[in-house]
C-alpha cells in the first residue's frame, strides 16, 4: 500500500475537522499564541525611554527586589541574572540592561500566588547596570539595581 497516499488522507481528513473552527474565528491563531506586548518599551533605544514606556520612569528603589548576578561577567553573551521579589502581591517583573542597544531584556506576568522569581540568561553588550523592575498588585512600581562588568563583547561586539 502506499504510505504517502495513506498519510495525505489522515493529513486531509484532520484539516477537513479543523477547517470550521479556523473560518468561524474561534481558534484565531494571533488570539492563541500571541499575548499582547508593549512595542514601544521593548523597541527603546535608551534607558529613559525604556523606563517610560514601560510606566516605570518614576519607580521607587527597594531593598525588597534581590538581584543575584556576577559582578564580574568574562563573557557578555551569556550572564546569568536571577531576580527575586518579597514585594506582597508583585504581578511583574521587568529586566533592563542599561547600555544595551534595547534595554528592556524581558518582562514575566505573575498570576494569582506564583512565586515572583525568575532566573534569565542575558546578552550584555559592555559593563553594564542591570535594573529589575517590579510592579506590585496595587498599581506601583519598584526598582532594583546591580552592576556587572563585563571582560569580553556581548552583543556589541
Amino acid at each position: 500500500m502506499n504510505h504517502l497516499r495513506r498519510r495525505l488522507l489522515r493529513g486531509g481528513t484532520s484539516f477537513a475537522m479543523i477547517a470550521p473552527w479556523l473560518g468561524s474565528g474561534l481558534l484565531a491563531p494571533s488570539r492563541v499564541l500571541a499575548a499582547e506586548w508593549n512595542r514601544p518599551a521593548f523597541t527603546a533605544r535608551n534607558i529613559a525611554d525604556a523606563l517610560k514606556a514601560y510606566g516605570a520612569a518614576g519607580a521607587a528603589e527597594s531593598r525588597d527586589i534581590i538581584i543575584t548576578a556576577p559582578e564580574i561577567a568574562e563573557n557578555g553573551a551569556k550572564v546569568d541574572v536571577e531576580i527575586a521579589s518579597q514585594i506582597p502581591a508583585t504581578r511583574s517583573i521587568a529586566v533592563f540592561a542599561d547600555k544595551n542597544p534595547m534595554p528592556l531584556c524581558a518582562a514575566l506576568e505573575f498570576s494569582g500566588n506564583a512565586l515572583p522569581f525568575c532566573r534569565l540568561q542575558l546578552k550584555l553588550a559592555e559593563t553594564t547596570r542591570v535594573r529589575a523592575v517590579v510592579r506590585a498588585g496595587d498599581g506601583k512600581t519598584y526598582v532594583a539595581f546591580r552592576d556587572v562588568k563585563v571582560t569580553l563583547g556581548g552583543c556589541g561586539g
